[in-house]
């Protein structure tokens, strides 16, 4: 079955390609299989296609050919199983496993299998690691702190910090204060399987942690976990940190976290540079000047964002909560659980291959902050849409509709907003035609309010009235000639009679 690489790895591999490291190179850094490396490579760091592999079954004597490589596998710690795949895939061996394994058991009864002593070149490589500190007087009584330490593998140069705890905080702390110490960053970091970077140990696949990740890319480097439970894949690390605690901390006692790191960092450039390095010959100080300082990667102009990280639920409302403050999601994330990065300014939520899904601007506790991309089509109000899509939707009832919604617009600010969504109400209640015509009236009297709309709407309905046809002829109507001259003579002397009379 084809290795199935975790993306921690292939980060690593791609990193290390951009480095300048050839295939077999970061084959031999990583433990992964060349003909792998080659096809995530190829694949741009997405899952290649399945090679098929098949065996073909060979003769018992059929691994002597294959003597030195076997040999040089042996000495690199690989196994039985190990060494019998690359046979396979890289040299073309036709034998079965079992010939592999008899012939690794006759090799290491008739000859011993010496440790392999590994050099790099200047700036390719460091080694980390923790050991006890010396004892710190806390309040009258002695608490014993953790010494982080890391030792470049060509020149010996170490730089040493006490800290309070091995978490993953610390530890980028004081990797970040030895790159500065240094003026540089090595290649790549051989650490062993520390909690602190390392989420579960895995010879052939550990897993980093991904803040790890994100600051060695920050830095150029690349972490290259051990073989667990096997110190002497990073000897130099393990005497690193032995010289420190018997040359420089033992039989002392500090009253302080700062005066022990004060300590430590004359120890270093008085004593630890000035030795005379029982392998490499060299004054450490000396051939870290001449040879390695050169050689390491240029710091970036800024320390590396530190932030926070957790995983967090994507509640019913769409929020994940960050530092008692609520920050939207993609609504498609609704139950499920993502990765959150937060510092002092902004917070970042990314998917479980770490694709980032929206950033956000770190605000109060109690206060929300919310992506308008992130409201569901179906819930976002008129208000919310804005003056925009207001404007377009009143522009269809009539152009004079249009015209006192852009000037109410201009004379009211943000407070429009509502008038225009009331306007569009009344669409619903009255014609286009009575619309426009208010809005024509109370546009040329400057009035930008919806109540003067409504009372124009309101005397208009009040003074359309029925019209009625004139009639000529009717039961209750006089004719014409009742009203003639004569007759209003003969009533005249009738009135003047009867007031006579009285």
């Amino acid at each position: 079955m084809v290795r199935q690489l975790k993306m921690a790895d292939v980060i690593t591999i791609q990193t290390l390609h951009a480095s300048g490291y050839s295939n077999r190179e970061i084959a031999r850094l990583t433990g992964v299989h060349r003909d792998t490396v080659a096809r995530y490579l190829a694949a741009g760091g997405s899952e290649p296609a399945k090679p098929d592999h098949r065996v073909l079954p060979g003769p018992a004597n059929a691994c002597e050919p294959f003597r030195e490589q076997i040999i040089s596998r042996l000495e690199a710690g690989l196994s039985g199983t190990r060494i019998y795949q690359d046979l396979r895939d890289e040299h073309g061996f036709q034998g079965s496993y079992s010939s592999v394994r008899r012939f690794i058991q006759v090799l290491q009864k008739s000859t011993p299998v010496p440790f392999r002593r590994i050099e790099v070149l200047p700036g390719e490589e460091a080694q980390i690691d923790f050991g006890t500190a010396a004892p710190v007087l806390r309040n009258g009584k002695a608490r014993r702190p953790w010494m982080f330490r890391i030792v470049l593998s060509h020149s010996r140069k170490a730089y040493s910090e006490a800290v309070w705890r091995q978490s993953t905080e610390c530890f980028i702390a004081c990797l970040e204060n030895a790159f500065h110490y240094f003026g540089g960053s090595p290649k790549h970091l051989v650490i062993d399987n520390l909690k602190a970077v390392v989420a579960k140990a895995d010879w052939y696949d550990p897993e980093i942690h991904p803040k790890l990740q994100s600051f060695a890319q920050h830095y150029g480097s690349v972490f290259l976990a051990t073989r667990p439970y096997t110190p002497r894949h990073k000897g130099k690390i393990e005497s690193g940190v032995k010289y420190a605690k018997n040359n420089a901390l033992k039989g002392r006692v500090f009253d302080s976290l700062e005066h022990q790191n004060d300590f430590l960092l004359s120890w270093e450039s008085k004593i630890a540079d000035t030795r005379l390095h029982g392998t490499t010959k060299q004054q450490v100080g000396q051939q870290f000047e001449r040879s390695e300082r050169a050689a390491l990667r240029p710091l970036p102009r800024d320390r590396f964002p530190f932030f926070h990280e957790a995983r967090r639920s994507v509640h019913r409302d769409g929020y994940v909560e960050v530092d008692k403050a609520f920050y939207s999601a993609p609504p498609e994330y609704v139950g499920r659980r993502l990765w959150v990065r937060w510092d002092a300014r902004l917070v970042r939520i990314y998917d479980d291959r770490w694709n980032q899904l929206v950033v956000h601007a770190k605000t109060e506790p109690g206060r929300f902050r919310t992506a308008p991309k992130h409201i569901p089509q179906q819930k976002v109000s008129a208000v919310e849409r804005g003056t925009d899509a207001l404007l377009r939707q009143v522009a269809a009832i009539g152009p004079h509709c249009r015209q006192w919604a852009e000037a109410t617009t201009q004379a009211r600010g943000v407070e429009a907003v509502r008038v225009l969504v009331g306007l569009k109400a009344l669409a619903g209640k009255h014609s286009a035609e009575a619309l426009n015509q208010a809005c024509e009236v109370a546009l040329a009297h400057g009035a930008y309010r919806l109540r003067a709309i409504r009372q124009l709407l309101k005397r208009e309905a009040t003074q359309r009235q029925q019209q009625f046809a004139f009639l000529e002829h009717h039961p209750i109507i006089r004719p014409l000639s009742d009203y003639s001259l004569a007759s209003l003579h003969a009533f005249r002397k009738e009135r003047n009679y009867e007031r006579q009379s009285s």
